[in-house]
């Protein structure tokens, strides 16, 4: 199995496996432990955050490690840093070990989740990536609608620590073999050293496509880390019944599902710039919409297709960006350093969203100021397509 469509399913359930097991998974395990150690939920809390901005700050690292030598020991070490330090966590009385081994699985996140495997991808197939991409993040969508309601039965059938246990069994029965054993790196690419590793980096940094990316990538995932991390409550304020606050919630995995859907039915013609362009139009129209018709069901479901539908798009997009708006040369490295200021945004928004709604007593105001940076992003990433390569190509 040598990087064809086979590898592409493999990739998407791995990718299934570690998101719904690692990520997903965190916030089911919070009111357990609370309840068995007396640890508050923002220690808690803290933990995740600090793995995650780890994982933002490896993100450069590994993907110039993929640029070197591929993917396969970067994804295997990975997955079993994974299996490793979730069962350790099945069995943490301590606080600060708690906190050491989520700063492990935040190695773990960047080496195993979409940023490396979408460099896999564009290294393996240099002429097809943006469709394997959106064929394997069409899978992925999948792992909190599947992992969310696994997890939560695990943990009420036998309990948290065991739950950790079967989820650290299912990185290492499903994505330890796949990274390992199925994943090759084309033979026929050549490593590239360091001094032609670091011209392409250092181009990178002086293209103003690049910047482009850099605060369309900012100004989104803080609007969009807000949202996620805010909506529910948002909804409570405006007295939205728990029923349909569940509803539209639920509905943002299926949209972003159909999002992808359409990027593959368009195949070609759903080049970053385009498709890009669209969903990040979309984004603060959703915000909008959101905004003016505060007691509208209808506008807060159209509201949510919009906003899953968007961020279904913009995924794929942030793995297509990079080789079509400068070059596939040092794309894992460069596509690393975009993760870094990605991750420093979604951990900052949640809280910056709390001190606005604390001030202003309203969560409209959150949502002037999400609205705000929708326009931002939509901006700096025409910005971003105008000075890109193919732009001033043409």
């Amino acid at each position: 199995m040598k990087g064809g469509w086979a590898l592409v399913i493999a990739l998407a359930a791995a990718q299934l496996v570690s998101w719904g097991s690692i990520y997903y998974s965190f916030s089911l395990f919070v009111v357990p432990m609370e309840a068995e150690l007396g640890w508050s939920r923002t220690a808690l809390d803290g933990a995740l955050s600090a793995g995650l901005l780890l994982s933002g700050f490896a993100a450069y690292p590994v993907g110039a490690w993929i640029d070197r030598g591929g993917g396969r020991a970067v994804m295997s070490i990975g997955s079993a840093l994974a299996v490793v330090l979730l069962a350790a966590w099945s069995r943490v009385h301590d606080i600060g070990a708690f906190y050491a081994l989520w700063l492990g699985l935040g190695l773990a996140l960047s080496a195993t989740l979409y940023e490396p495997a979408f460099a896999v991808l564009t290294r393996l197939h240099p002429q097809s990536y943006r469709t394997r991409i959106t064929a394997m993040t069409l899978v992925g969508g999948f792992a909190s609608t599947v992992f969310i309601p696994l997890t939560q039965f695990a943990i009420g059938a036998y309990g948290w620590r065991d739950a950790l246990l079967l989820l650290a069994l299912a990185n290492l029965l499903f994505c330890l073999p796949i990274h390992a054993l199925l994943l090759r790196d084309r033979a026929d690419a050549p490593r590239r050293g360091g001094v032609v590793f670091d011209q392409h980096f250092r181009r990178a940094l002086r293209h103003p496509a690049f910047w482009g990316l850099v605060v369309c990538i900012v100004a989104y995932y803080m609007g969009f880390a807000a949202i996620t991390f805010h909506i529910i409550p948002l909804l409570e304020e405006r007295h939205v019944a728990t029923a349909t606050i569940v509803g539209a919630v639920a509905t943002f995995g299926p949209a972003q599902v159909a999002g992808r859907i359409a990027l593959l039915a368009l195949g070609r013609r759903a080049t970053a710039a385009r498709a890009g362009g669209i969903a990040f139009a979309t984004f603060p129209v959703a915000v909008l919409i959101l905004l003016l018709f505060p007691t509208s069901i209808a506008a807060l479901f159209l509201f949510s297709v919009l906003y899953g539908a968007a961020n279904g798009v913009i995924t794929v997009v942030r793995g297509t960006a990079v080789p079509e708006l400068l070059w596939r040369e040092s794309y894992g490295a460069i596509n690393g350093a975009l993760t870094l200021p990605q991750n420093l945004a979604r951990a900052a928004a949640p809280y910056g969203a709390a001190v606005i709604w604390r001030a202003s007593g309203s969560y409209d105001a959150v949502l002037l100021v999400i609205l705000a940076g929708g326009i931002v992003a939509a901006a700096a990433y025409g910005f971003a397509c105008r000075h890109g390569e193919a732009g001033v190509a043409r």
